[in-house]
Formats: C-alpha cells, sequence, structure tokens
C-alpha cells in the first residue's frame, strides 16, 4: 500500500455529514472554534472530554451535542464516520489516530497535522457557496485566500453566477450616489450574477465596464426635463426578461424608493407574478454633503434635517411641500432635483421667513471624481448657480451645518 508523501496534495472532498456521527476529543479552544460548522452541517456529534470551555458546555446544554465527561478510551471511534482529535495530551492524540487509522475513519488531529488522515481546509460561506482552501501546512496563507476570494463573492468582483435552480425575477437596486465603490455588497453581488441590467443616467456608471460581454445593458437614463424612457416602457421590459427566465437588475442611483420610483416599479412587477428584491441604496440626500464635509446634522446645530424634492416649483398646482412648514424649521434642508427651480425655492423660503443669510452648499455630482462645490447664502444661491454652471445632479444644502467644519470650536 502506498505511504503519505509530504508532498502529495490533499484530495479535497465535500462531506455530507447530516446524521452521521461525528466523534470530538477535546472540548478546549480547538473544538470550540471547529463544532460549530459541523453542527450546521447537521452532524451527530459526540464529545469526549474530561472539561470543555464555556461555549462548549452552552452547545452541550442546549442540545446541540452530547457530551461525555471523560478521557479518551480504545473504542470510541467505533461507528464514527469522521473524527477530531484535539486534546491537549499528543499520546492520547497519537492513539486516537491510530485506532481511527485501523477503523477507516477519516480523522483531523490539531497538534500533528502530518500525522492525520484529514485536513480541515480554511472555510467559508457566501450565497450558499461554500470555499474550502488548503495550502499544505501553511493556514495563514489557507485563511488569506479563503478571505480573498469569499470578499469577492461578497462584492461582486468574483463572478459565480448561477446556472441551476435560479429563480428568474428583478432586484431594485439601489447603485449610490455615483462612486462605484458605495453601492452595496449585496447589490455588487447581484449585478455580477446579472443577463440584464436596467440602468439610470445616476446610477454608478463604472461597473457597467465590469459586466461580462454576455450581459445586456439597456440604458433606462432619464435626463432631467429632456428625452427620458417612459416608465411604462421600463416597466415593461423588466417583465419582458424576467418572464423571459432571465436574472434582471434594475440599476437605480441612490435608493429606489427615494424619489427613485423604485415603488411603481415594484408593484408593476408584483401584479406581472415577477419576484421582486429591492436592495437599498445609500442616497445622495446624506453621503454627498457627508463627502463635501457636511453633516446633515451636527450636535448644537442641528437635531433635524428634511430631505425635499424640488422637481416642481413651490406654486405649482402639483406640488405636495408644505414650504412655508419649511421656511418655520431650524434644521437642516436638503434639496434634490432642484437646481433648476432655485430662484423660485429660495425666494418662497425668504418669503415665509427662513433667514436670506442661511449658508448654503450646492455640490455637483458628488462622490464622483467631477464632484465640485459652490457656496453661497439663501439670497446669493440662485445667482451662484447660474454664474458657476452648476448642473444636474447636484444635491443643495441649506441650513448652519454648512459652516461646521469652518467653525468646529463654536459647537458646544
Amino acid at each position: 500500500m502506498p505511504q503519505p508523501h509530504p508532498d502529495h496534495p490533499a484530495y479535497p472532498v465535500g462531506l455530507r455529514l447530516t446524521g452521521r456521527l461525528v466523534l470530538v476529543l477535546g472540548g478546549g479552544t480547538v473544538a470550540q472554534r471547529r463544532l460549530p460548522a459541523l453542527l450546521a452541517a447537521g452532524a451527530d456529534v459526540r464529545l469526549i472530554a474530561p472539561a470543555v470551555t464555556p461555549s462548549v458546555q452552552a452547545m452541550a446544554e442546549a442540545g446541540e451535542l452530547r457530551w461525555e465527561r471523560r478521557g479518551y478510551r480504545p473504542g470510541d471511534l467505533a461507528d464514527a464516520w469522521y473524527a477530531l482529535v484535539a486534546t491537549d495530551d499528543p499520546e492520547v492524540n497519537a492513539a486516537a489516530s491510530a485506532e481511527a487509522e485501523r477503523a477507516r475513519v477519516w480523522c483531523v488531529r490539531s497538534d500533528d497535522a502530518g500525522a492525520a488522515t484529514a485536513w480541515t481546509p480554511a472555510t467559508g460561506r457566501s450565497e450558499g457557496v461554500t470555499v474550502a482552501v488548503l495550502t499544505g501546512r501553511d493556514p495563514r496563507r489557507s485563511a488569506a485566500v479563503r478571505d480573498a476570494v469569499v470578499e469577492g463573492l461578497r462584492e461582486g468582483t468574483l463572478a459565480a453566477p448561477r446556472h441551476r435552480n435560479r429563480t428568474p425575477g428583478v432586484a431594485l437596486v439601489g447603485g449610490g450616489p455615483g462612486d462605484p465603490d458605495l453601492i452595496t455588497v449585496r447589490g455588487r453581488r447581484l449585478l455580477a450574477e446579472a443577463d440584464v441590467v436596467v440602468a439610470d443616467r445616476l446610477g454608478p456608471r463604472d461597473l457597467l465596464d465590469e459586466l461580462p460581454v454576455h450581459v445586456e445593458v439597456i440604458d433606462a437614463a432619464k435626463i432631467p426635463y429632456g428625452r427620458a424612457m417612459a416608465q411604462e416602457a421600463i416597466n415593461g421590459t423588466l417583465i419582458e426578461h424576467a418572464r423571459a427566465g432571465k436574472s434582471v437588475v434594475r440599476l437605480k442611483g441612490g435608493d429606489p424608493y427615494v424619489f427613485g420610483r423604485g415603488m411603481e416599479e415594484a408593484t408593476a412587477l408584483a401584479e406581472a407574478g415577477i419576484p421582486v428584491t429591492v436592495v437599498p441604496g445609500v442616497t445622495s440626500a446624506i453621503s454627498v454633503p457627508g463627502a463635501a464635509g457636511i453633516p446633515v446634522t451636527h450636535r448644537g446645530v442641528a437635531h433635524e434635517f428634511t430631505v425635499v424634492s424640488g422637481h416642481l416649483a413651490p406654486d405649482h398646482p402639483k406640488s405636495l411641500v408644505d414650504w412655508a412648514g419649511l421656511a418655520r424649521l431650524r434644521g437642516t434642508l436638503v434639496l434634490l432635483m432642484a437646481v433648476e427651480r432655485m430662484p423660485a425655492i429660495a425666494a418662497t423660503l425668504i418669503g415665509h421667513g427662513r433667514d436670506p443669510l442661511t449658508p448654503v452648499a450646492v455640490i455637483q455630482d458628488g462622490t464622483t471624481t467631477a464632484q465640485r462645490r459652490v457656496d453661497a447664502t439663501l439670497e446669493t444661491a440662485a445667482d451662484r448657480i447660474a454664474a458657476t454652471g452648476v448642473r444636474p445632479p447636484a444635491v443643495i444644502v441649506v441650513g448652519d451645518v454648512v459652516t461646521v467644519a469652518d467653525h468646529p470650536e463654536e459647537t458646544p
């Protein structure tokens, strides 16, 4: 029979231990680390140890495993499918390992990997994928490789799309304010698994370049007050591709439910019987001011902030905003989609009592490489926007928090 050779790689295999007897010798920190994975695999765990750590004892008291308070005895490995030998006595470990060899039980030995018949890989999991890494006798390297792969899967930078048992549907993904690094981990992962991406102009465009060549990208750009893909057409496109059995991502800027018509799309999909997943995004209302050095709240300055859509003028008959009420508030006002309406908005706020000298900051293309900030007061903001050529997308912040970074010592 060939003898084990130190240069031969281990043969990787996934053990299905549900309902099968696994023997663990020793109740110390090694067992404490390994037991959760064995229990998660559904193993019938029999633990033999005179004493255990508090965490292991809690598992036993919860009925997750059977604990026998004694030391190892010959014959303990009978009927076991797998064994973890991790006592602090090398002679006991050697005897148990020898018994495992005779009984043909795969055995991991914590104190001497070279004498074991099996090795425990560095393991991680992400969305139904188990990553197990073996690098011989270098556990730190195994863990580093494991971490890199799992992080890539979770972030979507390492694509592992499903090809079997996939459920077609649509994910409404908030892409964040513009910087591709500010999309959520789940959003990026779903984007990496998509067959079709229906993208807005304000979504993180740089991520589209990372998609595989087979992914169909559909432009649903909504240029303010210009040409647009009608909402009904967007809804129909999402439904059509989902019904064709494809995984669809509707990539939107910011958060799908913050002035993003996400609920309209979710409702249309639900009525069509299409499964919908909503992935919240980092809204520009908070992130863009933050990226420009402006906190929307600050101790001693603002105890509230209000986010308002400025796509309709204050006197528009369809406006739902109580501008008079906003003018009376003392906190921060964050205006989205308000660049073209700023003359009317500023005049209305001042007319209802807001101080004309209230600081204002206008941040264009926030969080991107093109970001720029224009400062003014409520009285001068409209003229400054016109003079500097500010264009959408831009976030406008009205309130004393705009100057906090200039006078931090004045905010007890």
